[in-house]
């Protein structure tokens, strides 16, 4: 199985391409969740194995996902996930450079459910919820930085949002940035994840590497 990067009886880590949905993928396109349960099927002969989605990425966005291979796992990933044990950075390349090199960005997003995007609001509005995030700018090249960024909340397009509030939205990030050009892949990946191993306590953790143009042009 490309897509996995670590496997035991506890948990399933992937590395999810650019493009493929994590779970509830349009009619008649795969995702992740199905391609695993098809895997593990065929490893264990049992007809709907058990495979517990602990959080997502942006069908566009690529990197690292956990999921859960019983209920226990997926109780103890899901509590991380919650309370911040669970540590989610991410590298972005950005249109436009951020006036500060680091910086904690703290808004209020609401989510538009018939268009299915995000945008900042008032703290007061109905409906928004807080977004916390940590952005440190690795690498400058031609009016584009690569940012390293920790996510603290996990908000509706977060990162993507917030980014392009702040001035600089992601490169090739077709909903937030009007000067992505269509085709081009979102420079967004989750690449970095840790967290306690639900069994044995262990500290894991685990990254990848960033692919797609924008990094390439950036040297990542």
């Amino acid at each position: 199985m490309n897509y996995i990067i670590y496997e035991d009886s506890h948990i399933c880590v992937c590395h999810k391409p650019s493009g493929l949905a994590v779970q509830n993928a349009s009619f008649g396109r795969k995702d992740l969740e199905s391609i695993l349960k098809t895997y593990y099927f065929e490893q264990t002969g049992k007809s709907n194995p058990y495979l517990g989605i602990v959080h997502r990425l942006d069908q566009p966005v690529q990197g690292l996902v956990v999921f859960a291979r019983n209920p226990g796992s997926a109780a103890s990933l899901s509590a991380q996930a919650q309370n911040g044990c669970m540590k989610k950075y991410y590298q972005a390349v950005t249109c436009g450079i951020p006036e500060k090199k680091s910086d904690r960005l703290i808004d209020y997003l609401k989510k538009n459910g018939k268009t299915n995007l995000s945008e900042v609001v008032s703290s007061k509005t109905a409906g928004a919820k807080k977004a916390e995030l940590q952005y440190h700018i690795l690498k400058e090249k031609e009016q584009m930085a690569l940012a390293e960024i920790e996510l603290f909340t996990g908000r509706h397009h977060q990162i993507r949002v917030q980014m392009a509030a702040n001035g600089t939205p992601l490169y090739g990030d077709q909903k937030y940035n009007p000067q992505a050009k269509k085709g081009e892949m979102i420079a967004l990946c989750a690449h970095r994840l840790q967290f306690i191993h639900p069994a044995t306590g262990k500290r894991m953790e685990f990254t990848v590497q960033p692919s797609g143009s924008a990094f390439e042009l950036l040297e990542v």
